[in-house]
């Protein structure tokens, strides 16, 4: 399928105030800051007119714009802990606009999504269609999680009571966010949509092109993930 890049933009928001894994987004991953393998794949996949960091730390867009990327100066009322992504893309969106500059598809690819192939951003991008908000990268759960449970004093209780009885191979398919790439349209940023409800559709991954960057332990599974992932090629 052509693609007219012109109509695509991707937008990798990537502040500077990771506390958990401190610089995250640019520390480095075999040897590499993160967000240049980001970049890169981004890039990669021939999508977009325009690959845009949205940042409030200078060493993030220095590295960035080096790299290719261009860079949209983050305020600090937009790099707190608590602002969603959607607010950021966005932010960004509306900033374009202000300088004559229009897209339908916006992708949002943060810092550390490495592990998609450019075959799983592909399909993201063309089932985006006029009756979806966004196409999202979604992983199947490992275990079925309605036989999760959690411990209340000295007891042990399901989180889901009707599911206890039940065989494995009689429960749900349950999807977790794989955190790669969520493709929506202009409206769907600008009007925060929501991005699970209806009118969104996912493209399936494999565990091993997904990994979240939550916590330290992490980044050890997500080298180790790279490696074997690199020895499949």
């Amino acid at each position: 399928m052509l693609v007219s890049k012109k109509d695509n933009i991707c937008i990798i928001p990537a502040r500077g105030g990771s506390k958990r894994i401190p610089s995250k987004n640019i520390k480095k991953f075999n040897n590499i800051p993160i967000i240049i393998r980001s970049i890169k794949k981004a890039i990669k996949t021939k999508l977009f007119d325009k690959i845009i960091v949205s940042t409030d730390n200078k060493k993030i867009a220095n590295i960035s714009k080096k790299y290719g990327a261009e860079i949209h100066k983050r305020s600090k009322k937009l790099s707190n802990d608590h602002t969603d992504t959607i607010s950021v893309i966005r932010n960004v969106i509306l900033y374009l606009e202000s300088k004559d500059f229009s897209y339908k598809k916006i992708c949002c690819i943060y810092p550390t999504s490495i592990f998609y192939d450019t075959s799983d951003i592909l399909k993201g991008f063309n089932r985006l269609s006029k009756n979806k908000n966004y196409v999202i990268s979604a992983t199947r759960y490992e275990h079925p999680i309605h036989r999760a449970f959690y411990k209340k004093g000295k007891n042990l209780k399901m989180v889901f009571k009707n599911a206890e009885k039940k065989r494995t191979q009689d429960l749900l398919l349950t999807y977790h966010d794989a955190a790669q790439f969520y493709f929506g349209w202009r409206n769907s940023w600008v009007k925060r949509k929501k991005i699970f409800s209806k009118n969104v559709d996912f493209v399936k991954l494999p565990k091993f092109r997904s990994q979240d960057f939550d916590e330290p332990i992490d980044w050890v599974n997500a080298e180790f993930l790279w490696k074997f992932k690199s020895s499949l090629k």
